[in-house]
């Protein structure tokens, strides 16, 4: 079986080297991929973007399925082409997306199914939107309604902090986003205090197959603090998911959200992700969807995945929608825990061209998955913000984040910017 995965980020290497894996595989190919992808033996780079192009290249080289890693190509519909020429792909559809692609509409469709959120409202026009934050005060979240590579929200914690964000996303348009009916849009909701967490489930647009839990640190620098990023570490499983919101999360969350989609003539299929706000009481409320796996959350759950992920993707693309009924995932005991490495300047500039060198080497215990890089006649360079995320599994979350580190040391690049405390919440949960 040939298989294309579309994307060029760590979580696109994490699910090809699992899919690579598989013993139904002929040949892997990523489509671009990265310096990383193109120096692993078992997947083939692939220089194509444009959807039809690929939609093309998969017809010619009768690819059996294909998998949708980031947003951006599913906001734009990659999944209707390739069905309307008779593909197997997995990933929600250009309308589902909306889910992610649009923060209003995600927040309108969870009011109107009785989703569990937190309090909005929507904004084109910018005095409109200064008065609802005077009226409300800080702290308050603003979000940019549409797709921002993880750069689109902002927690205030101060009124001054979400007046500039709001100048930034709607009076400047700083981030470039703009919603279906031109210019650029946010939502602002209320504070939720709590913990996050990520929940991820496969659909196949009736059945849900839950993924093991994660939880990932959005700030730049060590507790918590500086702007928030695409994400700087992860780990798998996450002890504040407890068997009790487990339950709630299906129950009040993932299944309300496939039947309602379903009941607005939308069928949902693919990877589903519920970021979750759980309060110190164990009540649970969404703080967003995406409509993929989360990056990089990706990363230590196919560490720990030992179902065959293609035997599960070929379930949830049934066509017919049983195979993902009784389909049952196994999982590794043991705790993973991924540390991103960072470019100089990122998550504002980060800068490109800076020499990468790698002593580190991978094994089934520790993985390096490569994110914005690229191999420059044998020289791997820094391409993009999050540039390497290094992944190892352990018996305690302490074993694996000491795994991780010291792996980390065998790692250099000019610039380089990581945690040091990537799973504190973990072992803080655990005391």
């Amino acid at each position: 079986m040939k298989v294309l995965v579309v994307g060029s980020g760590g979580r696109e290497h994490a699910l090809a080297w699992k899919i690579s894996q598989s013993q139904r595989i002929q040949s892997v190919y990523v489509a671009p991929g990265n310096g990383g992808t193109a120096r692993d033996r078992n997947l083939i780079n692939l220089p194509i973007t444009n959807i039809v192009q690929l939609r093309q290249w998969a017809q010619t080289h009768q690819i059996a399925l294909t998998l949708v890693g980031p947003e951006a190509p599913l906001a734009l519909g990659i999944v209707d082409e390739f069905r309307q020429h008779g593909l197997r792909i997995f990933g929600p559809t250009k309308s589902a997306a909306q889910l992610e692609s649009s923060k209003a509409f995600s927040k309108d469709f969870m009011s109107r199914h009785k989703i569990p959120t937190a309090q909005y409202q929507t904004f084109s026009d910018t005095d409109s939107a200064h008065a609802y934050v005077n009226q409300m005060g800080a702290p308050i979240v603003v979000k940019a309604d549409g797709l921002a590579a993880g750069k689109g929200v902002v927690v205030a914690m101060t009124d001054q902090e979400a007046h500039e964000a709001i100048d930034f996303m709607l009076l400047d348009n700083a981030l470039g986003v703009v919603h279906n009916g031109g210019g650029a849009r946010v939502v602002i909701e209320e504070f939720l205090a709590g913990e996050e967490a990520s929940f991820m489930v496969v659909c196949d647009g009736q059945n849900v197959v839950a993924l093991a839990t994660s939880q990932d640190h959005k700030r730049l620098l060590d507790h918590d603090m500086g702007p928030n990023t695409g994400g700087m570490g992860a780990y798998s499983p996450a002890p504040v998911v407890t068997p009790e919101v487990h339950a709630k999360a299906m129950r009040k969350i993932i299944l309300p959200t496939i039947r309602g989609m379903k009941s607005d003539r939308i069928t949902y299929t693919g990877f589903l992700y519920a970021g979750l706000m759980i309060d110190p009481n164990g009540q649970i409320k969404t703080l967003e969807f995406n409509c993929r796996m989360g990056d990089p959350e990706t990363q230590p759950i196919m560490m720990r995945l030992k179902t065959d992920l293609v035997d599960l993707l070929w379930a949830a693309t049934d066509p017919h929608q049983q195979l993902l009924k009784d389909f049952e995932l196994q999982w590794n005991s043991r705790t993973a825990l991924g540390v991103v490495m960072a470019a100089h300047g990122y998550p504002l500039q980060p800068r490109k061209g800076d020499t990468i060198h790698i002593k580190a080497s991978d094994s089934d215990e520790v993985m390096v998955f490569y994110a914005g890089t690229i191999d420059t006649n044998g020289i791997l360079q820094t391409q993009g913000g999050r540039v390497l995320c290094v992944t190892a599994l352990g018996a305690t979350v302490k074993a694996a984040q000491q795994a991780a580190y010291q792996a980390i040391d065998d790692i250099s690049f000019d610039g380089q910017q990581y945690r040091t405390d990537i799973g504190y919440r973990a072992m803080r949960s655990k005391r």
